[in-house]
């Protein structure tokens, strides 16, 4: 799927490229007024383990279809796909637009530092934004930030329950271990339905998914992506249990003796979880999922927007004016009603507080990488 989306992500933008023009004014003085729309040089995109073939391949597209020259720089612990991907595309640009830098931070540092890099897009965490933001001020450079969510997906009692189980599952992004910015990690679920759903959930997790080797057809959840991840993930469920919220399952490394050796954890669900827990105002990215019990709704958004987090929430009613209601409450840039994780071509996608700048996966993108000139003719 990570290359389908890749593939998509390019038609769409191939198809806009006729689109970045500018427009005509009129004027009071009988002057020509008009705008054009030019690349704005070098640009780099930085991006993570998580996808990193889906944003080698799609995040070239929207600066290469506006004019720009392009370098990107692949996680220094999943390169090998984009390296792959650059040795076939070499021979499709002409020499130095599509450049790939492989290394670590201080790679990555030295492109937002350099004076002829006009542009970065980020995909990553909330300190690597900041850190990306503080080195660019030095040259103005444009930055486009897609960083951390902790996202919320609230369940009215009018909700269609089957379906919303299926969608706090696949919410949760098991599949690559909750590591996605998108996963909706904070379920908040109304007080009349709670205990019933989380039976449901928690069947459902455990027919679904369980860790094992990537490569294995059967395997629906992989490993954490290092020990730095998986390590951090188990002080989040230490954290969690010492602050009082209650296991419902998952926790700890599997037990199967072929996955000793692997950087594996269960699918975690915690249940009588709080806001002011640390797992839930905090990006685990990992595989657990926060349970929050709500019955007002006016407590219920101060609970929801309580974060500096806002890339995406996922609301489940069969009532159209609650859904449209709670849509205008929640402070997220993208949001679903009765669905989750689905991402619509050329629908903007970006966050809300410190889950980032800018828009991705839409004209918007496209628009990132130019700059508006404007010029005035005058006719006498």
């Amino acid at each position: 799927m990570d290359a389908e989306i890749a593939a998509t992500q390019l038609e769409y933008f191939a198809g806009l490229v006729l689109e970045i023009k500018g427009e005509t004014m009129p004027t009071a003085n009988g002057s020509l007024n008009y705008t054009r729309r030019e690349p704005l040089g070098v640009v780099a995109r930085i991006f993570p383990f998580n996808h990193p073939f889906m944003f080698a391949a799609g995040k070239i597209a929207a600066p290469l279809a506006a004019g720009n020259t392009v370098i990107i720089k692949p996680p220094e612990q999943a390169p090998l796909s984009t390296l792959r991907l650059m040795e076939l595309l070499q021979d499709i640009f002409p020499p130095g637009v599509l450049n790939c830098l492989v290394g670590g931070r201080d790679v990555g540092a030295a492109l937002v530092k350099h004076p002829e890099v006009a542009a970065v897009g980020l995909i990553g965490s909330v300190p690597a934004g900041k850190a990306v933001l503080h080195s660019a001020a030095d040259t103005m450079k444009r930055c486009l930030l897609e960083l951390g969510g902790k996202n919320a997906m609230v369940i009215y009692p009018d909700a269609d329950i089957d379906r919303a189980v299926q969608g706090a599952v696949r919410g949760m992004n098991f599949t690559w271990c909750g590591q996605s910015c998108g996963s909706t990690s904070r379920l908040f679920l109304h007080e009349s339905l709670h205990d019933d759903f989380v039976e449901r959930m928690l069947d459902l997790l455990k027919n679904r998914h369980r860790p094992g080797i990537a490569t294995h057809m059967a395997t629906t959840m992989g490993a954490l992506i290092n020990r730095a991840q998986y390590d951090r993930c188990l002080a989040y469920i230490a954290s969690a249990r010492s602050e009082g919220a209650e296991l419902a399952t998952g926790g700890a490394h599997p037990g199967d003796a072929h996955l000793a050796d692997g950087f594996f954890i269960e699918p975690t669900v915690f249940t009588g979880v709080t806001p002011e827990m640390k797992v839930a105002r905090e990006e685990v990215f990992g595989p657990v999922l926060s349970v929050l019990r709500w019955g007002r709704e006016g407590e219920l958004y101060e609970a929801v927007n309580g974060t500096d987090l806002g890339l995406t929430a996922s609301i489940w009613t069969r009532d159209l004016v609650t859904a449209h209601r709670a849509a205008a409450q929640v402070e997220a840039g993208y949001v679903w009603i009765n669905d989750c994780s689905t991402h619509i071509v050329g629908a903007p996608f970006g966050g809300y507080k410190q889950s980032g700048m800018g828009r991705e996966e839409s004209k918007d993108e496209l628009f990132e990488f130019t700059q508006v000139k404007n010029i005035n003719v005058s006719m006498v």
